[in-house]
């Protein structure tokens, strides 16, 4: 398994940015697809955005065209650009990488928070 260490969250105002960092262990970074999660108190976790090994990406609704996820397979990091950020955004966000039998590695979470 990878192990993942996320850092980039704080507290921001509405209107603002934040960039997440997600950095992985291990020389198999490349092969894995990554994704970024949030967990809001009392919610379940869900999906924000995600890429894969090919560099393909995938946005919830709810950030698509404000949030921007990449990767540099050459520093083993993933990253989310947040921008526009809304009070609703506010959530511990993951990062999770996927290895091609689908066995995942969580991060430990960064906190967002957005004040309105």
């Amino acid at each position: 398994q990878v192990q993942l260490v996320e850092s980039g969250g704080g507290l921001v105002q509405a209107g603002g940015s934040l960039r997440l960092s997600c950095a992985a262990s291990g020389s198999t970074f490349g092969r894995f697809a990554m994704g970024w999660y949030r967990q809001a108190p009392g919610k379940q976790r869900e999906s924000v955005a995600t890429i894969t090994s090919g560099g393909t990406t995938n946005y919830a609704d709810t950030v698509k065209g404000r949030f921007t996820i990449s990767r540099d397979n050459a520093k083993n990091t993933v990253y989310l650009q947040m921008n526009s950020l809304k009070p609703e955004d506010s959530a511990a966000y993951y990062c999770k990488a996927e290895d091609y039998r689908n066995r995942a590695s969580w991060g430990q979470g960064t906190q967002v928070t957005v004040s309105s």
